[in-house]
């Protein structure tokens, strides 16, 4: 009797909502019943050599240990996210200043700062809704420096803005007419702390903004 060649496996990826271990479980109990079929009805006097299938156990045992640490890390990095998260529930109703371009439209304002590295021989403000339709346009300071810009939630025909996120756009240019990039800020108060996509998250007047964007914490008014 010629005895066949222990049957290899070829690692599968697991299909959506299947865990690395349930596959790994799958696949190892699959090897195990070939090779205990293939055991016993191997030829007496010609056994099969034992080099191979030991080495997929030890192959098996490897990923399982990297699974478990995978798992452990995982669980790690949850609890460190979830400490963060709630650490940080001192500052909800703090005015914090971050590095996004978004800010929450609220009783008829929106806070903005933008930066010019160089002075512009043009600029204008852009503000944009949540589709990027264009809802204002005004002059910019042209000036190199910090600005702050206060929007009053009025649109381009001067009607108030329904409250939402609202995005600001600077268009710069030098006298060769190359565009200027400028760096844009918002500003806005914390309702409350989430995790989100296992990243701590501050929610200001319903914009996600993680938390390693802070920038400044504005001191409370006395």
């Amino acid at each position: 009797m010629t005895t066949a060649p222990i049957a290899t496996t070829t690692p599968a990826t697991a299909a959506p909502g299947v865990s690395d271990a349930s596959l790994l479980g799958s696949n190892l109990d699959t090897f195990l019943t070939l090779l205990t079929t293939q055991l016993k009805n191997q030829d007496p006097t010609a056994p099969m050599d034992t080099n191979q299938f030991t080495q997929q156990l030890v192959e098996f045992s490897g990923v399982e240990q990297q699974i478990n640490t995978n798992n452990n890390l995982k669980t790690l990095i949850t609890l460190e996210t979830s400490a963060e998260a709630i650490s940080a529930l001192p500052m909800v109703g703090k005015t914090i200043q971050y590095n996004e371009s978004t800010a929450p439209l609220s009783n008829g304002q929106a806070s903005f700062t933008y930066t010019l590295p160089t002075t512009a021989a043009a600029a204008s403000l852009v503000v944009e809704d949540a589709n990027h339709h264009i809802v204002y346009q005004t002059a910019a300071d042209p000036s190199a420096g910090s600005h702050t810009f206060l929007w009053n939630g009025r649109n381009i025909s001067g009607t108030a803005s329904p409250d939402g996120a609202y995005s600001l756009v600077v268009v710069a240019a030098d006298a060769s007419g190359r565009p200027i990039a400028a760096t844009v800020t918002a500003t806005g108060t914390i309702d409350g702390v989430s995790v989100n996509n296992d990243v701590p998250t501050f929610d200001v007047g319903g914009i996600p903004v993680p938390m390693s964007n802070l920038l400044t914490v504005q001191p409370s008014p006395i």
